[in-house]
């Protein structure tokens, strides 16, 4: 049965909600290539697309611009379509440093990275979505133009199980290795598998939860089911099974064959090519190189670095764009691009870096001319393969106004919330002045969030007030993806007051809790202190009955007065839509979820910002109704954690009370 996209929330469209949504879905029908949605802070925005996406049933796939606000996207997507399937696509490194050399030093710098296994299972749930189900909504940063496997390789290289079809145990074996599937008869876990006589145990690499057990009887598939691998649970018995590869860049055997014949007829000539330049140096450096990587490909099929020969793996003539997660998207799907003024930018910026790195690269003999095609979308690339468009900001750019061919204005918030005030206060004093904002605002309970230029100056601000007797912490663009969604949570339930940041703290990061927020140095212009910047900044206090904005300068200039002029223009217009319905501004309350689930920190560590995340607590029993939000978001974080350990440990009883108390506390309100 196809399943159907439906929003569930306890709201209706309210505002501008209606016309906006009719608008947007009527251009889609017109056959409008782009269109943008025009919302100020807290107008709801992403209710809107989502009810737009409900209307038009369509694929849809929203971008965004950095890990965190992709985070709270998947959270808030998740819970407008429960029964959907809401995916997740970033960079799956925690830590990533690419290959390059330096000429000037002779420095080779290879690659290095931290692979966050979590979301590369995600990242695969996300394209497995896509290739089996209509109702899937993906929610990716911009990572999704870099190049990814190529989508009819991967298809190709799927097994297909269907009960009572002939199967040899030994031919499956053979195929789920091929897969880049490890065998593990001790502990089953992602893209492992473990065999016990005729029974063999998968879990599937793009699977949380649940494992596939295929029971072979006189080499026919008996039975196939999905169990719970923590407790061994049968949870229900299947007439037929799909496993994916464990990589997008899985190739089938007779593609490999044929692109080491390519890559080494391409070797030939470059060395020839170097050698007549007298480069032997470089020479002697790829050859090596390359017959390594070729010998490695040949017995494992794999090699460290085998992006770099994606042109011969995909078919691809030289020049061509890579294949990406656009290529594994229907025909009929739907782009969003979520604060469009600074994703745009983003998409445009990525190909020339990239370009530059791996040329010299290419010219020390470090690798083949072929590994310029491995690359991220040039931006006209992009353009072209994306579907139909919306772009969502609350103040789009250049780019948004030659592309639109319509644009859609939400300017009032359902909740009668104001822009907020805007306060201009004398630079010299910034500091004394903001810990003394901090005291009064800290003292009602609400947040405060404090923007500054510099990581070091965030680091120094926040030892300061620290030593001062605030609870605060920073966040830059050095904190981890997990450890950055975490920060965030802390600071609505309360752990701390006050959160120090530079550009990270912009664009779309929801939190309802902050009803100030200050700008430092104001008036040093440039990209961090641009109209556009401080809109977005000053609206981070949009969200809160009380909130407002303090702009520390001492002088006002051309970005500052356009930027406090818009902000009125706008607080003028729901006032004016205030009197008119007779609406008192309400303040909104937001439950806080925990959007990055099953990534959390590990007992016992202590994070970059310094916390230290508390060992679990051995009770099965635990009352949500007793605990506060804080407590009850740490309790769930000590439960996962417990869980994985009791079932490494083989208790897998205890590991299922721990499971199934998650799961309640899950779906108790946090």
């Amino acid at each position: 049965m196809k399943q159907r996209f439906q929003v569930q929330s306890k709201f209706q469209p309210a505002g501008d909600q209606p016309a906006a949504i009719e608008n947007l879905v009527k251009g889609i029908h017109a056959g409008l290539a782009s269109q943008t949605l025009l919302g100020v802070t807290g107008s709801g925005k992403t209710f809107t697309i989502a009810n737009v996406v409900a209307e038009l049933q369509r694929p849809t796939i929203v971008l965004a611009h950095n890990k965190t606000l992709a985070a709270q996207l998947y959270g808030e997507f998740r819970d407008f379509f429960p029964n959907n399937a809401v995916e997740y696509f970033v960079s799956y490194y925690d830590y990533y440093q690419p290959e390059a050399y330096v000429p000037s030093s002779d420095t080779f710098i290879d690659k290095d990275a931290s692979i966050n296994e979590h979301i590369e299972q995600m990242r695969l749930s996300a394209t497995k979505a896509l290739l089996e189900r209509k109702d899937a909504i993906i929610v990716a940063s911009v990572s999704s133009i870099y190049g990814l496997g190529d989508p009819e390789a991967y298809l190709g290289m799927m097994l297909h199980l269907d009960r009572g079809d002939q199967a040899d145990q030994r031919a499956i074996l053979r195929r789920l290795a091929e897969l880049q599937y490890t065998r593990n008869d001790v502990e089953l876990h992602r893209a492992t598998y473990r065999v016990r006589g005729d029974v063999i145990d998968v879990f599937p690499a793009e699977s949380e939860k649940e494992a596939v057990r295929i029971e072979i009887f006189d080499d026919e598939i008996e039975n196939l089911s999905y169990f719970d691998p923590l407790t061994g649970e049968v949870l229900r018995r299947v007439p037929r099974v799909t496993i994916y590869p464990k990589s997008h860049y899985v190739t089938p055997r007779e593609t490999l064959v044929a692109a080491i014949d390519k890559i080494k007829d391409e070797l030939d000539g470059r060395l020839k090519q170097l050698r007549d330049h007298d480069k032997l140096v470089e020479a002697q450096r790829l050859e090596q190189r390359t017959l390594y990587d070729i010998e490695m490909i040949r017995e494992l099929g794999y090699c460290s670095g085998i992006e770099n020969y994606s042109r011969y793996l995909s078919g691809r003539d030289p020049g061509n764009a890579p294949p990406t997660l656009f290529d594994y998207l229907p025909d009929d799907a739907l782009v969003v691009v979520d604060e469009s003024h600074v994703t745009i930018p983003q998409l445009g910026a990525m190909y020339k870096g990239d370009r530059s790195r791996k040329e010299t690269l290419v010219e020390y003999g470090f690798r083949l001319p072929s590994a310029l095609d491995n690359r991220p979308m040039k931006f006209e690339e992009w353009e072209i393969q994306a579907p139909q468009m919306i772009f969502v900001s609350a103040t789009p750019g250049k780019y948004e106004a030659a592309q639109a061919g319509q644009v859609v204005e939400q300017l009032v918030r359902p909740t009668g919330l104001l822009d907020p005030m805007v306060e201009v206060r004398p630079a010299k004093t910034q500091v004394d002045d903001l810990l003394g904002e901090i005291n009064l605002v800290a003292g009602r309970g609400e947040r405060i969030v404090v923007t500054v230029l510099t990581k070091r100056m965030a680091e120094d601000l926040t030892d300061y007030l620290a030593e001062h007797g605030v609870r605060v912490r920073y966040l830059h663009s050095d904190i981890d993806t997990v450890e950055r969604v975490e920060i965030i949570r802390d600071l609505r339930i309360g752990e701390f007051d006050v959160l120090v940041g530079i550009n990270l703290l912009r664009e779309g990061i929801d939190m309802p809790e902050v009803s100030l927020v200050t700008i430092l140095d104001a008036d040093k212009e440039g990209f961090l202190r641009s109209e556009t910047s401080m809109i977005q900044t000053i609206g981070r206090a949009a969200r809160n009955i009380n909130g407002r904005a303090i702009l520390y300068a001492d002088r006002i200039t051309g970005s500052m007065q356009r930027a406090i002029d818009e902000t009125e223009r706008r607080r003028e217009v729901q006032v004016i839509y205030n009197k008119k319905h007779g609406i008192v501004p309400v303040g909104i309350v937001k439950s806080v979820a925990d959007i990055m689930e099953g990534a959390s920190a590990i007992p016992g560590r202590k994070t970059k910002t310094g916390r230290k995340v508390a060992e679990p607590a051995a009770e099965f029993e635990i009352d949500p109704k007793k605990l506060t939000t804080a407590e009850l978001a740490k309790t769930m974080s000590r439960l996962e954690d417990k869980m994985y350990e009791s079932a490494k440990n083989l208790e897998f009883e205890k590991a299922g009370h721990y499971r199934d108390q998650l799961e309640k506390l899950k779906h108790s309100g946090l």
